[in-house]
């Protein structure tokens, strides 16, 4: 007996017609496919950042405090030492620039380790941790360098009372920095 011969396929077979998907087809699975962050992700990403945060703001601190405890002590020295009473103000020109030296380390500091990480790559190390990451809104991707800026800034402003409006956002639970970016914290 002659052996069987495969029958031979051609090599590109024609395709049958795509289905017509229009653009919002396409954008309702992406955002289907990228879910909000539910809020212990979010509050435990945000507490680990805090605290790298708040344990900077310390360690540039520690070395302005001798130099205020001892300009202070050296005003009310001299105060006590005029024999007459007057008023001793803690905060003078002195204080102040130590105040904003630290300010502007912290500000700094913030730049480098949250915006500039969330603008980059959507995420900064607590968030990465988690799992969770910011996204903007329009595009599903990393937000801009002002939008993280601007997120940035206006969470440091508004603290726990402006994340407490991402309790009520159902679609996005978006918190007032988000909305103000135009961003919103994904899984």
């Amino acid at each position: 007996p002659a052996p069987r011969r495969r029958p031979t396929l051609p090599e590109n077979p024609p395709r049958p017609p795509a289905p017509a998907t229009t653009r919002a087809v396409f954008e309702r699975m992406a955002e289907r496919a990228v879910r909000p962050a539910g809020l212990v992700r979010r509050t435990l990403a945000r507490a680990l950042d805090s605290v790298v945060l708040a344990a900077f703001a310390a360690g540039a601190a520690v070395p302005l405090v001798p130099r205020v405890t001892d300009h202070l002590q050296a005003k009310v020295d001299a105060a006590r030492g005029s024999g007459h009473t007057t008023t001793v103000w803690l905060l003078d020109a002195t204080t102040a620039g130590y105040g904003c030296l630290l300010l502007a380390a912290v500000l700094l500091f913030g730049l480098f380790y949250e915006v500039l990480p969330t603008a980059r790559w959507g995420r900064t190390p607590g968030k990465k941790l988690f799992g969770v990451r910011v996204l903007a809104v329009a595009t599903l991707r990393p937000p801009t360098f002002g939008a993280a800026l601007r997120r940035w800034l206006v969470g440091a402003l508004l603290g726990l009372p402006g994340s407490l409006r991402g309790l009520f956002d159902r679609t996005r639970r978006q918190a007032w920095h988000d909305r103000a970016a135009g961003t919103y914290v994904a899984r």
